[in-house]
């Protein structure tokens, strides 16, 4: 009888290892396919919006509504390169609508207008783009030397610049009547909007930024696990306030573009983009735990919104109720686009 039980052993240790080894296959196999679910997924919800919308209004794949589509993701597309630096690092950024106001306050006011009698043309731009990447250096460096979240910081910061932008102006409104500003908008390149290829550029720089850089490959290292990068010899300060300021250039930029888009300057000119920023990051599949997504994935993000936000209102639907489905929105996104094999805890 021992002899048959030992004659078992084996065999059963055997079959053992082999469910083993089969189970081990069959996450190896899992995981792939759900990393790739989450790459695929924003695509999919482009494509299926875009599908969606067409069938309730034929409308939509007309060329000026394309047209007008390009216009309304330039601001957006250009914020969210900022802020996709920012969340893939593990941090957040909610300085957005503080730092675009003070740009857009600043240059209406360096530009013909009605306020002051400054006329240095696109002279202002470069201008208020730097003053943008000031308020981010700032961002950076209190987060960093004060050793204060992100969140609370950039928070801060944000308050100050609408407060700073309101006080500059005492509360009213510089109308600028400078067309090269206002080219930036309104004109045409190639049958394109000025401000799609801004965005454009936009892109390509922050692609170039994110996968020829050491500075990329360090925040991605940042954000995945930076106990481990610093481990590595990352200098984890100098990269966060670099990419902050980074952040803070493209916001300066929004800025200047808002203002050539609505022709005039305000402490309120970037209200509400805040949201649509974070939002269209999430959408994109650019988890807010770091170290997830990407630049392109953000694009796809950026899409997403303005398309939804066309699409319903094409589709006749209330502005409250469109406040509501993209609030559901970003809470979908978080949830498909969060990798919870990496969070024991989740606060």
């Amino acid at each position: 009888m021992l002899r048959r039980l030992g004659c078992l052993r084996p065999a059963a240790s055997f079959l053992l290892v082999g469910t083993e080894t089969a189970l081990s296959r069959a996450l190896v196999k899992t995981i792939p396919l759900q990393s790739r679910w989450r790459d695929l997924a924003p695509v999919a919800v482009l494509v299926a919006l875009c599908i969606l919308i067409t069938a309730f209004s034929p409308n939509f794949l007309s060329i000026s509504n394309f047209i007008g589509l390009l216009n309304s993701s330039a601001i957006p597309m250009v914020l969210c390169m900022g802020a996709t630096f920012i969340i893939l690092m593990g941090s957040i950024d909610l300085s957005v609508e503080g730092i675009v106001a003070v740009s857009a306050v600043l240059v209406s006011l360096l530009v013909e207008n009605d306020t002051t009698s400054y006329s240095i043309g696109l002279l202002a731009v470069p201008v208020a783009i730097l003053v943008g990447g000031a308020m981010g250096f700032l961002n950076g460096f209190l987060h960093v030397k004060l050793k204060t979240p992100s969140f609370m910081t950039t928070l801060g910061v944000g308050f100050a610049g609408i407060g700073i932008a309101t006080t500059v102006l005492g509360g009213f409104t510089a109308r600028i009547s400078d067309q090269s500003v206002r080219f930036l908008s309104l004109g045409r390149v190639l049958g394109l909007p000025v401000a799609a290829w801004i965005a454009c550029g936009a892109v390509l720089l922050s692609l170039l930024v994110q996968e020829r850089t050491r500075l990329g490959r360090w925040l991605y290292a940042i954000g995945a696990d930076e106990i481990t990068a610093g481990y590595a010899g990352i200098p984890i300060e100098k990269t966060r306030i670099l990419i902050f300021t980074v952040a803070g250039l493209f916001y300066g930029l929004a800025g200047v573009m808002s203002v050539a888009q609505f022709g005039q300057g305000h402490a309120l000119i970037a209200q509400g983009r805040l949201f649509t920023t974070v939002t269209a990051v999430v959408v994109g599949g650019t988890a807010l735990s770091g170290g997830v997504g990407s630049v392109l994935n953000s694009v796809i993000g950026v899409f997403i919104v303005t398309i939804l936000a066309n699409g319903m209102i094409l589709m006749g639907v209330p502005p409250y109720v469109q406040q509501g489905v993209q609030g559901l929105l970003i809470i979908v996104a978080v949830t498909l686009a969060l990798d919870r094999t990496r969070l024991d805890v989740v606060k």
